[in-house]
């Protein structure tokens, strides 16, 4: 009999642990692996949230599961570290098992990867040095994880790393032990696991190796789409760097990358590598990182020296590269990560749905095909269209606001009120703040003003966001490329790809991200439901659902065929 085959228990709204009588509230899904699914709950007394990982007893029938399970269980409730997961108890009932762990709400490295591809060397540093800080204390505590992977490092709200997932983890007993479990997750498997020669700490190197090289170079080193062939060149140790890594990354990912476990450098002494003292280490990260570059100042990534975050705001105007071109010019500008902003792979995923007759499933399991992890980060949760006059007002979940103009400009002012980007007709950005910017924008300053204070006076917002931050001096936001309205509908397409479409009628809205691969579905009664496009492919889903995202293709069709100069196009559908 499958796992799918053993029938499910439900699990109850109110958890409670007998042992201390605490009682705990099930809330919002936050997804699924392995045996456990995962939610967030409540503290019914104190009425803090955590994450509850949830383990059905019908699937730990067998003496190694149940032992496994004891074993990280066993091992995560011994240790405490400021990188590492916090565990905040477990309990169990005739039918489940319940992990009590600290909710990191920004969800993975593996997210942030998807959205972003390579990510910029003084990110890769600042994850680098916490995942490094979390590995060696692991390693002090005489523990190797044996799966570190992207999926596995969680991001709090104020973007630290967590090293979660013990499942694999195991103690070293006595000095010198070599495990000999096979096991880890195929691209990041050392060559000694696969050589079944016994195993210790080094396995961890290889693996910190592989992930910063993903995170600079935006796939691992060794992924092919034949496990027969990743595991030949582990083996091998055949990869390569391209030739626009620094030399000092290259150098420190060569070093973890040894073939010989024991030539690889110990946890201990990666942080005295060049790669850490020769470039800028942020103090922090910005929320808006996990889908945008952030803004660096090109001094702090010429000079090794450490400015502090106040200076970074006083260097005056900072000027980036182009950015990417609304439907505004004649020649349009393009991204150089994505020609097209993704619009060709969102209709390549949106097709193969629409093709499938999702809604003609006779056995309908959307919740199979639930990721809440894919939830966007940000989307438009207000507008206001004066484009009669000065353009289009929108404002971001995280409470940003931005106006397309009509003559194609653009400005933005960013959630801590204080900071303010420029983007002129050539795609170049400038950042101001409102304290401090050119006469010239004097007016378009003060029309975002108004915009901004008309939607918060007299817009609802559609649904929560993430909370305003003070001082995120390298925020970087997705813009209002383009959009048109219909009779049904607006169209709203985002720098970043995401494509969001608010129904007028009913109120419901979807919101696409070719590169999760996944749309948000927002319902009349405002809940927000997240699918990957290729599970609902299998699982089927609503005819509601499957009618509006029939209705994005046409729409994205629309955008993709206009050859249109301005930025809005009135149709009729």
């Amino acid at each position: 009999m499958s796992r799918k085959d053993i029938p499910q228990k439900e699990i109850p709204s109110i958890l409670h642990d007998v042992s201390n009588g605490k009682r705990y509230e099930k809330g919002k899904f936050l997804g699924k692996g392995g045996f456990a699914k995962c939610y967030e709950i409540t503290d019914l007394d104190t009425s803090k949230i955590f994450a509850g990982k949830i383990v059905p007893k019908a699937l730990l029938v067998k003496p190694h599961q149940k032992d496994k399970m004891s074993q990280e269980i066993a091992l995560h409730r011994s240790i405490k570290h400021e990188n590492v997961v916090g565990f905040h108890g477990f309990f169990e009932d005739k039918d489940f098992v319940y992990v009590v762990l600290e909710l990191c709400r920004r969800r993975s490295l593996m997210e942030l990867h998807k959205r972003r591809k390579a990510v910029t060397e003084p990110e890769a540093r600042y994850y680098m040095r916490q995942i490094i800080t979390g590995v060696q204390f692991l390693h002090d505590a005489k523990i190797i994880h044996r799966d570190l992977k992207l999926g596995n490092l969680f991001l709090t709200e104020e973007m630290e790393i967590k090293i979660g997932d013990l499942g694999l983890a195991t103690r070293v007993d006595f000095e010198g032990e070599r495990k000999k479990t096979l096991c880890g997750t195929p691209n990041y498997i050392a060559p000694e696991v696969l050589g079944k020669k016994g195993h210790s700490y080094e396995v961890d190197i290889w693996s910190l190796g592989c992930i910063m090289y993903t995170l600079l170079i935006g796939k691992p080193p060794f992924e092919t789409t034949s496990l027969k062939e990743t595991y030949s060149r582990i083996k091998k140790n055949e990869y390569r760097i391209p030739s626009h890594i620094s030399s000092v990354s290259k150098n420190l990912i060569t070093r973890m990358l040894r073939s010989d476990p024991q030539s690889r450098p110990s946890v201990s002494s990666l942080l005295s590598d060049e790669f850490f003292s020769s470039g800028y280490l942020p103090p922090r990260l910005p929320t808006t990182c996990l889908t945008m570059a952030p803004r660096f100042a090109p001094e702090l990534l010429q000079s090794a020296q450490r400015k502090p975050l106040h200076d970074i705001n006083n260097t005056g105007t900072v000027n980036t590269a182009p950015g990417v071109s609304g439907k505004c010019e004649q020649n349009e500008i393009k991204s150089n990560e994505s020609p097209d902003f993704h619009m060709a792979d969102l209709m390549r995923q949106l097709s193969k749905l629409v093709d499938s007759n999702p809604s003609q499933r006779r056995v309908i399991q959307m919740d199979e095909a639930e990721d809440p992890a894919a939830h966007p980060v940000l989307w438009i949760s207000k507008w206001v269209d004066y484009t009669d006059k000065y353009g289009l007002g929108y404002q971001l979940c995280d409470n940003s606001n931005g106006v397309l103009f009509n003559d194609c400009t653009r400005l933005l002012l960013y959630n801590n009120n204080e900071q303010i980007e420029y983007i002129d007709k050539d795609m170049t950005e400038a950042y101001h703040t409102l304290r401090s910017y050119p006469e010239t924008l004097v007016k378009k300053v003060t029309l975002l003003k108004y915009f901004r204070n008309y939607m918060s006076e007299h817009l609802l917002k559609a649904g929560a966001g993430m909370a305003p931050k003070e001082g995120d001096q390298f925020s970087r936001l997705p813009f209002l490329r383009t959009w048109f309205r219909t009779r049904s509908a607006i169209i709203l397409h985002l720098s970043n790809g995401t494509l969001q479409i608010n129904f007028f009628n009913d109120h419901t809205k979807v919101i696409l991200c070719p590169l999760m691969g996944a749309v948000t579905y927002i319902d009349p009664s405002k809940r927000f439901l997240t699918f990957r496009l290729s599970q609902l492919e299998t699982h089927g889903c609503i005819r509601e659902l499957a009618h509006r995202l029939r209705y994005a293709r046409t729409m994205l069709e629309k955008l993709i065929n206009s050859r249109s100069t301005t930025a809005r196009h009135k149709e009729t559908a």
